[in-house]
């Protein structure tokens, strides 16, 4: 997920792709050629850990671990009826999504490069570091007016989607008319929205809860709405993503003794201290908060009315983006987040788990179409490249420097998660003796979490040192957001009219008001 998370899961933090088409040379950021480390806390971009040394690698001992953490191709994907024993029980795959949906919302660096050293206080992140919801609202209705009715107070919203009875109100985004031959770009406020269906239909539905939020609160006030939209979004993130990804143990060692859902918080942040401004640490952008793309699933069902889809594929219809897709493929969230209808273990109404944050990567990600990412188009090895180039500290550094004992060699291994595969995993130092004590931050975040696993059906989550840096920014960039709620309204709860019967408010609960507007 550094979609930052990834699938948490946005797929990979390239709107490149999109943004050098319309833009050229336009928005080349200082700094970017040069080698030298950053000695700042921040700027848009910093290091929670600028004292530790960069991890020595070479691109090729890089390459052949990215080849290890790429799933071999499956000529056939398991059944909806029978046991897929990579899915986590413990997250829905919906939060892959939010995920990414998130990281789109915080950082956008579309002039980076993979094959240039990148200086991180050089970096600009052309996003706000805030849960602000601009992947949404852009830069408001007076300066991008085509994103808005007339009123300036609604959102627009695209054509009718069909294929979910339980949604007739269906829409997708609006979509530029394009020449014959050339894709349909989305018109939104941050392009990378488009780049998977599953994503795309996240942003319609945040512009359908802005709408529906117009209604309940029979306001004229564009601001007061849009306050209410990004505070309502804040609580989801802090009170339903955070603990399913982080575990309530992580969560509670950062907010403190009480449940999710409890207004009483005060976050304990030990490593991430933004002096004036919040920054965006390299460590959590590039390495621990793209944890969400090993829980990518190949295939996905979107509704009820059309057959399973592959994430990517070189054949036949998937589910990649920056396109109109067909209009019967409306999403019915029920499939991706547990409404609390007790839906049944298997078969094709359940609710699809994510799979599984360990150091294997379903194969269609390591072919990532042209659209998403080319020149490596493997996504592993630009994860791994990436991380290199930023000059990033070894998982066992950034362990040691926060206090948790390292995960010896012997238990940094790479591959699946299950049962039949948990004791012919490889070492990582199979792979290279240069790993010895030395793996890569994103590496060791997913091997941490993959510590867990007993059994197919045991629940695994962020461990502490993925955890506690994932917790802590985000933890962070609220605090330092002097609009957000845990600043502006401690207190503030979620708004009576849109939360469940038990008076609490998940992205289930979001998205079902969603579905009014």
């Amino acid at each position: 997920m550094e979609t930052t998370g990834t699938a948490v899961a946005r797929i990979e933090n390239t709107g490149a792709a999109v943004v050098r088409k319309t833009t050229g040379h336009h928005g080349e950021v200082r700094g970017l050629s040069l080698s030298r480390r950053s000695s700042q806390f921040e700027g848009r971009f910093g290091r929670m850990f600028r004292t530790l040394p960069a991890a020595q690698f070479d691109e090729q001992v890089l390459k052949k671990l990215a080849e290890a953490m790429s799933a071999e191709f499956e000529a056939t994907q398991t059944p909806e009826t029978e046991e897929d024993d990579e899915e986590n029980p413990g997250i829905s795959a919906g939060y892959t999504y939010l995920g990414q949906f998130i990281d789109h919302d915080l950082t956008f660096d579309p002039a980076s490069s993979l094959e240039r050293q990148n200086d991180p206080d050089g970096l600009v992140d052309y996003r706000t570091p805030r849960f602000d919801l601009d992947c949404v609202y852009g830069r408001g209705p007076d300066d991008q007016p085509y994103l808005y009715r007339a009123d300036s107070l609604h959102l627009l919203q695209g054509d009718p989607l069909t294929g979910n009875d339980d949604d007739p109100k269906a829409r997708g985004l609006v979509r530029i008319k394009a020449e014959k031959g050339e894709p349909e770009r989305a018109v939104i406020g941050d392009p990378r929205n488009d780049e998977n269906v599953i994503v795309s239909q996240l942003q319609a539905s945040m512009i359908r809860f802005h709408n529906r939020m117009v209604a309940v609160l029979g306001s004229t006030d564009f601001e007061e709405v849009q306050r209410n939209v990004r505070w309502h979004y804040q609580w989801v993130v802090l009170h339903d993503f955070l603990p399913t990804i982080l575990g309530l143990e992580n969560w509670q060692k950062i907010f403190g003794p009480v449940k999710p859902g409890d207004s009483n918080l005060h976050p304990d942040l030990k490593f991430y201290h933004p002096q004036k401004e919040a920054f965006m640490p390299v460590e959590f952008s590039v390495a621990a908060y793209r944890f969400g793309h090993s829980m990518i699933r190949p295939i996905y069902r979107l509704n009820q009315s059309i057959d399973r889809l592959p994430i990517f594929s070189t054949k036949g219809e998937n589910l990649a983006g920056f396109r109109r897709f067909p209009s019967n493929w409306a999403i019915d969230w029920r499939l991706f987040f547990n409404s609390g209808n007790n839906p049944p273990h298997l078969g094709p109404t359940r609710v699809q788990p994510a799979y599984k944050p360990d150091t294997s990567l379903v194969n269609p990600l390591s072919k990532l179409p042209a659209s998403v990412a080319s020149h490596p188009s493997s996504l592993p090895e630009r994860n791994l490249l990436r991380g290199w180039r930023m000059q990033l500290p070894s998982g066992q550094a950034v362990a040691k420097a926060m206090g948790v004992e390292p995960l010896p060699d012997s238990k940094l291994k790479v591959g699946k998660a299950n049962e039949d595969s948990a004791k012919t995993n490889k070492p990582i130092t199979d792979i290279s003796p240069r790993f010895a004590g030395n793996a890569p931050l994103w590496y060791y975040v997913l091997a941490e979490a993959q510590q867990q696993f007993k059994k197919n059906d045991t629940p695994i989550h962020l461990g502490e040192v993925g955890g506690r840096i994932v917790g802590e920014v985000f933890a962070g960039l609220m605090l330092k957001d002097s609009h957000s709620f845990l600043v502006a309204h401690p207190k503030f709860r979620p708004n009576p009219k849109l939360a469940g019967k038990d008076g609490e408010f998940k992205m289930a609960n979001l998205l079902e008001q969603a579905k009014q507007a």
